[in-house]
C-alpha cells in the first residue's frame, strides 16, 4: 500500500485552498492573496531571463514590497533550469514556485503534464499588445523581454568597421573573433540559431563554424569573453550588452540590419508548488508596474504598455524584430540544438 507522507498532506491541502481561492481562469481576491502568501512566508524562483545579481535584486525587491516573504533566487540557464525542473517533476519532489524561462517551448510542454497552475493575474490586462500570442491566458505569460543582436568592443573595433548585419560574421576578417552562448545551455542562443537557420539555412553555421567562435553557455558569457579581450565582437541580448556598458566597459551593441531576434521571458506559477499562494503573489508582481520599471532599470524591456524603455535604448517599434512563434520554438530549438553539436562539436 502506498503511504503518503505529511509534507505531501500539507502541499495538497494547500494546492486545494489554493485552487478554491483562484478559480481557473479568475482574477485574484488581492487582499485575500496577500493574507495567505504571509503565511507561507517564502516561495523558491527557478530564473534564467537576467544574471544572478539582477535576480537577487529582483527578489529582495519583492520582499521590501511584501515583508516578511522571502525568495530564494534559483538562477541559472534557461535549459538548465528545465532540466532542474524535470527532474524535479520526475521524482515527485516540488521545489519550484515559479518558473521564469528563456524558452517559451518549454511552457507548452509543461502544460500537457498538467504541471501549470490556473491563475490569471490582475496585471496580466497591461501586457502591450506587442506581445500578443507569446502565452496561454491563464497558464502563463511574458514577463520581460529582450532582443537578440551583436555586441562589439569600441577599444578594438571602430563602429564603421563592425559587422552591420549577421552574414557579415562569416567574413574571414572575424576567424577567431567571434564570440557567442551554446544552444543547449541557453534558451536565447537557441531561438537566434533557429531564426538564422530559418532566414539563411544552416549553413550559415557551417560557415561560421571557420571562423572558430568561442562558445560559451550563457547568452552572457560573450559579452564576458568581450571584456576579458579573447574576442571582439559578440551574438548576445541586448539587456546584457547595455548593463556592461552602464559600468563602463567598452562595448556597445549592434542592431543587425537584417533584423534582431525577438526574446521573451515567460513566467508562470508551478500546479504542484509548495508555496502556491506566495507564487501566485510573485507572479502577480511579475506583471506589475513597478517590476516592469526595475526592468527598465536593470536594462530588461518592460512587457507592460505603460512602461517605457530606458533613454538611450530603442522602444521595440523601432527594431527590425525577427519573431518565432511558439510552435516553431517548441520544435525547432530541438533540432538546432543537435545540428550545433554536429557543427561545432559540443
Amino acid at each position: 500500500m502506498n503511504t503518503i507522507s505529511r509534507r505531501q498532506v500539507s502541499a495538497s491541502l494547500g494546492l486545494l485552498a489554493a485552487s478554491s481561492m483562484f478559480p481557473r481562469a479568475a482574477a485574484a481576491d488581492m487582499a485575500a492573496l496577500e493574507a495567505a502568501a504571509r503565511k507561507e512566508g517564502t516561495l523558491t524562483w527557478y530564473i534564467a531571463q537576467v544574471d544572478g545579481a539582477t535576480a537577487e535584486l529582483m527578489g529582495r525587491a519583492f520582499t521590501k514590497r511584501y515583508p516578511g516573504i522571502s525568495v530564494q533566487v534559483i538562477r541559472t540557464t534557461g535549459q538548465v533550469a528545465y532540466e532542474r525542473l524535470e527532474q524535479d517533476l520526475k521524482n515527485r519532489s516540488p521545489q519550484c514556485d515559479v518558473f521564469s524561462s528563456t524558452d517559451i517551448s518549454h511552457y507548452p510542454a509543461l502544460i500537457k503534464r498538467n504541471a501549470l497552475a490556473h491563475f490569471t493575474p490582475e496585471n496580466a490586462a497591461a501586457i502591450a499588445p506587442a506581445f500578443d500570442g507569446l502565452g496561454e491566458p491563464g497558464l502563463f505569460y511574458p514577463t520581460t523581454s529582450t532582443v537578440w543582436l551583436m555586441g562589439y568592443s569600441t577599444k578594438r573595433v571602430k563602429p564603421e568597421d563592425a559587422p552591420k548585419s549577421w552574414p557579415d560574421l562569416l567574413d574571414p576578417k572575424w576567424k577567431n573573433q567571434v564570440a557567442t552562448g551554446h544552444p543547449a545551455f541557453s534558451g536565447y542562443v537557441g531561438i537566434w540559431a533557429l531564426a538564422m537557420r530559418k532566414m539563411y539555412g544552416w549553413e550559415y553555421f557551417e560557415k561560421l563554424a571557420k571562423n572558430n567562435p568561442l562558445i560559451g553557455r550563457s547568452g552572457l558569457d560573450p559579452i564576458t569573453n568581450l571584456n576579458g579581450g579573447e574576442r571582439t565582437v559578440c551574438c548576445a541580448p541586448l539587456f546584457g550588452l547595455l548593463t556592461s556598458a552602464d559600468k563602463g566597459n567598452p562595448i556597445a551593441p549592434q542592431y543587425p540590419a537584417d533584423g534582431s531576434v525577438l526574446c521573451i521571458g515567460p513566467a508562470a506559477v508551478m500546479a504542484d508548488a509548495p508555496h502556491p499562494n506566495a507564487g501566485r503573489l510573485f507572479m502577480e508582481w511579475l506583471l506589475s508596474r513597478e517590476f516592469a520599471e526595475l526592468c527598465v532599470e536593470n536594462r530588461t524591456d518592460p512587457v507592460r504598455a505603460d512602461v517605457a524603455p530606458k533613454a538611450g535604448e530603442k522602444p521595440l517599434s523601432e527594431v527590425k524584430l525577427l519573431r518565432l512563434t511558439t510552435a516553431e520554438i517548441g520544435k525547432g530549438v530541438p533540432e538546432v540544438i543537435e545540428q550545433w553539436r554536429d557543427t561545432f562539436g559540443s
